[in-house]
């Protein structure tokens, strides 16, 4: 009889809620795993909906966000009720995913406590603390100090390799958000919005978009309301007031503009089932919507998803208004252009990325005969990510 092994997911945020899901559900259905499920509750409504999709609920709510929140007192809050929390559950694997304050905390907590930490979604970089901030300092951070490194791509594990982390320590396993996307995809009806002509799905959130980057992104949608009549825009808007706020006040009133509260994640495929294409400084996005053949204009300086742009069917835009709007009329214009972007190609993963970790997980802590060493990595060159 195996004894069984206490796995503790984190999540904290909508989208770690997605992209851990399938991984939590894989846990759920080990004999060897006592899987508990712990929000920080950093989007705590909305991470709720979210996991509900998926059959799953949360077992631990921290519930630290608080409004107008710096954060620093964030960060404090998490390492707080964090600390104290896993010292009183005593895992012996805590998972997370991405990049947020909710991952970086965790895994120096872990690392203070002498707990094994997986990341999941490891070895993204842009090279750059200011782009996104401050999400490629979190990551910098985790990928220092965990233990084990679930690399979606072969690009973010030799960025980690890079950095010194040993070979042993990284699996390429996909990213876990196709997982999720596929599943979802099998269930969730297209909406329309109405929309006789293209849709376009806009969302925007990221801080370093706050305040005159987010003007520029709205006049662009602006103008693209005004210039093609029979044009549908449907963003769902973060609640966060430096984004709210702007939005409406710059894009409210518009007959085509469609401003809704965030999406249930089913909500949310259903409408990328049915968009043209999608403008976004989303990370998630930027991978779910090219396994669906929906294009992506990426409104951020750089990305840490180089794999999308070099396959050609996502491309980096900035927050210039003229730019966005260029290139969204290009899409929309020109046929052989979109077609070129609208492959359905994606260099992201195969479905399969959470029994992937799953299996490395039970590798290690069962001291199987080579570790994580004996789980094999995802087959990329069967989507041309050797090149």
């Amino acid at each position: 009889m195996i004894m069984k092994k206490k796995v503790v997911c984190i999540v904290g945020t909508r989208p770690e809620a997605i992209k851990m899901a399938p991984v939590i559900r894989a846990f759920k259905e080990c004999e060897w795993a006592n899987t508990v499920v712990l929000s920080t509750g950093q989007h705590r409504e909305i991470l709720t909906q979210t996991l509900s999709d998926f059959g799953l609920q949360v077992d631990l709510d921290l519930n630290v966000m608080q409004a107008n929140q710096s954060l620093a007192g964030l960060t404090g809050r998490l390492f707080l009720q964090l600390d104290a929390t896993l010292e009183s559950l005593a895992p012996d694997l805590v998972l997370a995913q991405g990049d947020t304050t909710t991952v970086m905390v965790a895994s120096v907590v872990c690392f203070y406590r002498r707990i094994r930490f997986g990341h999941v979604e490891a070895g993204l970089r842009t090279g750059n603390l200011e782009h996104p901030f401050p999400e490629e300092f979190n990551r910098i951070v985790t990928g220092r100090i965990a233990a084990l490194h679930f690399a979606p791509t072969l690009i973010s594990k030799n960025n980690l390799l890079t950095e010194g982390i040993t070979s042993a320590q990284v699996k390429i396993t996909g990213n876990t958000v196709v997982d999720a996307l596929l599943d979802m995809a099998r269930r969730a009806e297209a909406a329309d919005f109405g929309a006789a002509g293209p849709l376009i799905l806009v969302t925007a959130h990221r801080r370093e978009n706050f305040g005159e980057p987010l003007k520029r992104i709205c006049a662009a949608l602006r103008r693209l309301h005004d210039e093609s009549p029979d044009l549908t825009l449907v963003y769902p808007v973060h609640p966060n007031p430096n984004i709210k706020d702007v939005v409406f006040e710059l894009l409210g009133g518009l007959p085509r503009i469609k401003l809704i509260p965030p999406m249930g994640y089913r909500e949310m495929v259903g409408v990328l089932k049915r968009c043209t294409f999608v403008i976004t400084d989303s990370g998630g996005l930027q991978e779910e919507a090219p396994a669906l053949g929906k294009p992506v204009l990426v409104i951020r300086e750089v990305t840490e998803r180089p794999e999308a742009v070099v396959a050609g069917v996502v491309k980096i835009v900035g927050t210039d208004t003229e730019a966005i709007v260029s290139e969204a009329l290009r899409l929309l214009r020109d046929q052989a252009h979109y077609t070129s972007m609208s492959r359905g190609n994606s260099p992201y993963g195969d479905g399969h990325a959470s029994a992937r970790i799953v299996a490395t997980a039970r590798a290690v802590l069962l001291n199987e005969p080579g570790g994580a060493t004996a789980v094999a990595d995802w087959d990329l060159g069967r989507t041309g990510q050797n090149a």
